[in-house]
């Protein structure tokens, strides 16, 4: 998808809910609500069209008609990705993988969970997924995730897209704590947090299932605060 078409969209579907959602007109809920309220009540936080960009890339939330760029990077990375990840373990439809993006939308606008897609600014190409899960609003602890199309594989789009997120999560949500969480196998994810000067606090023994659900794992957590 062309990188003109998704801002197109993107533009679309925000003005649209601003119309019809009074959360997305601060100065309209500023006389009923103190400007500290708003900020600290999460589904009145408004977040930009584009969350991060980099010198390659931009982030944004997920959007209706995102599951054809998804379907087919799940399909071109399976092999890659369905050891770590639930979701590429089974096998998905098109219509299923866009109604779970739809469900991560909906999500989205109650500020439960945070799913973005990462795109190349060069031609707009779908690189793979990050986010902010496990979302703590009072205490402002997020735990980032990510993936990335095989296709795309070492070239540091992940690192350059979860630095940037990185940053907006401590200016723009006021982040104190964020997590990252991965198998200790998974040498390519664990990567991550390390080259982006995360700590490794704990590795839980034996707490989560591993992606095919048969056989317990263990989870290193990483963790960088507030500075």
């Amino acid at each position: 998808m062309q990188g003109r078409t998704v801002y197109a969209r993107i533009l679309s579907f925000c003005h649209y809910f601003k119309n019809i959602l009074p959360v997305f007109v601060p100065p309209d809920i500023i006389g009923t609500i103190t400007k500290e309220e708003w900020k600290m009540n999460p589904i009145l936080i408004d977040f930009p069209e584009i969350i991060a960009e980099t010198e390659r890339l931009y982030i944004r939330p997920c959007l209706p008609g995102d599951g054809k760029d998804v379907y087919d990077a799940v399909i071109a990375s399976k092999d890659e990705l369905k050891k770590w990840l639930p979701f590429a373990a089974k096998e998905q439809s098109l219509e299923e993988t866009e109604a779970g993006i739809r469900r991560s939308y909906a999500q989205f606008w109650l500020r439960e969970d945070i799913r973005l897609h990462i795109y190349r600014k060069e031609d707009g190409q779908f690189i793979g997924s990050t986010g902010l899960h496990r979302i703590d609003w009072e205490a402002r602890r997020f735990e980032i995730g990510y993936w990335c199309d095989s296709r795309h594989h070492k070239k540091g789009y992940i690192s350059e897209a979860v630095e940037a997120l990185i940053e907006f999560t401590f200016s723009s949500l006021s982040a104190n704590r964020i997590e990252i969480r991965c198998d200790p196998e998974n040498t390519a994810s664990r990567k991550i947090p390390e080259r982006l000067g995360f700590t490794l606090e704990a590795t839980l023994r034996k707490n989560t299932l591993c992606a095919s659900g048969d056989v317990l794992r263990d989870t290193c957590i990483f963790a960088k605060l507030k500075e």
